[in-house]
C-alpha cells in the first residue's frame, strides 16, 4: 500500500481535542430526532389511515427501530452526553429498552468487537465473513430479512430468553405504547411497531453490517481502512436506513470516544487531506455497498484466516 499517512500526520492535536467535545444539545436534537419521527410515523398513519401511509410507516419506524440501537451504541461508549450518567439512563431505558437491549451487557460485548477488528476473535466477524457474496446468496438473504424469517427468529429468541427481572424496561415500553395508542383511538397501529420490527428492521441492520464491514478489502488487517468501511450517504438513506451518522463507520473505528455528529467532521478532514487516498474503503451510497458485497465470477470470497 502506498499510502503510509499516519493519523498524527493528518490530524493535530487541537483538532482531535475539538472532535471529542460533547454537546448535550446535539445529543438532545439527535434523540428527538429519532422520537420524533417515530411520533410522526404513528401519528401520520392514524391521521389519515391507508395502505400508503401505513406502510411508510413502517418503513420509517424500522430505520428508527435502528436509530434508538446506534444512540444505545453511542451512550455504551459514553460520546454522546456530557454527563455520563446520562448516557447510561438514556442508553439503557430511552433508547436501550424499546429494542431489548441492556446497554451493561451490550458494553461488554462490544467493546471485544473494537479490541479485536481485524482479527478471528472479533465477535461481529461471524455476520460478514463470507462477503462478497454470490447474487443469488445476497438476494435470500434479503429475501429472508423481509419476508419476517430473520425478524421472527430473532424474536422467538427473545421471548425464549425473556426474564421479568431483567427484561421488564422491554415489557414496560410495549405497555405504555399499546396504551397511548389506544388512548388515540388506534390500538391497531400497535402492530405498525411489529411489522417494522419483524419484516424492515432486519434488512436494515444487515445492509449496515455489509456496509461497516462487509465491504473492507480485508477483514484480517488491523488497519481500519481495510477491515471497515464508511458510506457517504445521501440524506434520504440516512433518514431511512443509516441513522444518526451510523455510516461513518470507519471513522468511529479509529475514534470511539468521538461523538456520532462529529464523525462527519472528521470523515471530511481525513478525506481532504488523503488519508484515504489508495484504499477503497469508501461507498458512495448504500447500492454502492451493494454493489461491493457481491462478487464476480471470478472473485472468490474473502474469508478471514485461521
Amino acid at each position: 500500500m502506498s499510502n503510509q499517512l499516519k493519523l498524527s500526520d493528518v490530524l493535530t492535536k487541537d483538532e482531535l481535542r475539538e472532535l471529542r467535545k460533547k454537546s448535550n444539545l446535539r445529543a438532545f436534537v439527535t434523540l428527538s430526532w429519532n422520537w420524533g419521527l417515530i411520533a410522526a410515523a404513528f401519528a401520520v398513519a392514524i391521521i389519515w389511515p391507508n395502505p400508503l401511509t401505513i406502510l411508510a410507516g413502517v418503513v420509517i419506524l424500522g430505520g428508527r427501530q435502528l436509530g434508538l440501537g446506534i444512540i444505545n451504541h453511542d451512550c455504551a461508549h459514553h460520546a454522546f452526553f456530557k454527563n455520563p450518567k446520562v448516557d447510561e439512563f438514556v442508553g439503557h431505558y430511552l433508547v436501550g429498552a424499546p429494542m431489548n437491549i441492556s446497554l451493561p451487557a451490550y458494553r461488554a460485548y462490544h467493546l471485544k468487537h473494537h479490541k479485536y477488528a481485524g482479527t478471528p476473535d472479533d465477535p461481529d466477524i461471524v455476520f460478514v465473513k463470507n462477503y462478497p457474496v454470490s447474487k443469488d446468496s445476497l438476494r435470500r438473504k434479503f429475501v429472508r430479512d423481509f419476508t419476517g424469517r430473520t425478524g421472527f427468529r430473532d424474536t422467538m429468541r427473545k421471548v425464549r430468553s425473556f426474564k421479568l427481572s431483567r427484561n421488564w424496561p422491554w415489557l414496560t415500553f410495549h405497555a405504555l405504547l399499546l396504551g397511548t395508542l389506544t388512548l388515540a383511538g388506534a390500538p391497531w397501529a400497535y402492530l405498525m411497531w411489529w411489522a417494522a420490527e419483524l419484516f424492515v428492521y432486519p434488512a436494515i441492520v444487515r445492509l449496515r453490517q455489509i456496509g461497516e464491514h462487509g465491504t473492507a478489502k480485508d477483514r484480517t488487517q488491523l488497519d481500519p481502512r481495510l477491515n471497515t468501511g464508511t458510506t457517504v450517504a445521501p440524506f434520504w438513506q440516512r433518514v431511512l436506513i443509516a441513522p444518526n451518522d451510523v455510516n461513518y463507520h470507519l471513522e468511529h473505528h479509529m475514534f470511539a470516544s468521538i461523538p456520532p455528529y462529529r464523525l462527519k467532521r472528521l470523515h471530511q478532514l481525513l478525506a481532504s487531506r488523503g488519508y484515504y487516498d489508495g484504499f477503497e474503503c469508501i461507498s458512495k451510497d448504500y447500492f454502492d455497498v451493494i454493489r461491493r458485497a457481491v462478487r464476480s465470477d471470478d472473485k472468490p470470497a474473502m474469508v478471514p484466516a485461521e
